[in-house]
């Protein structure tokens, strides 16, 4: 017997706040109970003895080290900006003079 019926459906819509009509009870109905029967489904084959994995493939860190090196002074880091005042980057405002 299903576990999803169309009065558990308006119940999810009324819920969600989400307006429903009987054609979409309907088609979700059988939707949402396909939806739980493959769950159940997955969940028979999972056992004790299966691993769970977050990933299907094992993944590694592709970051390199931190290694401290020489910096740049604040004049090469400015000498090609198109504008600049007072040792700092000049960029148009963003905000309208109203904010």
């Amino acid at each position: 017997m299903s576990e999803i019926t169309p009065d558990l459906v308006r119940h999810l819509g009324v819920l969600a706040r989400i307006q429903l009509s009987d054609e979409e009870v309907q088609s979700l109905t059988g939707q949402l109970d396909a939806i739980v029967d493959n769950i159940a489904k997955v969940s028979e084959v999972a056992t004790p003895d299966v691993v769970a994995t977050s990933h299907p493939i094992p993944l590694e860190n592709v970051f390199r080290p931190d290694v401290v090196r020489q910096q740049l002074t604040r004049e090469q880091v400015l000498q090609n900006a198109p504008d600049q005042a007072d040792g700092r980057f000049r960029v148009t405002a963003i905000l309208g003079e109203e904010q």
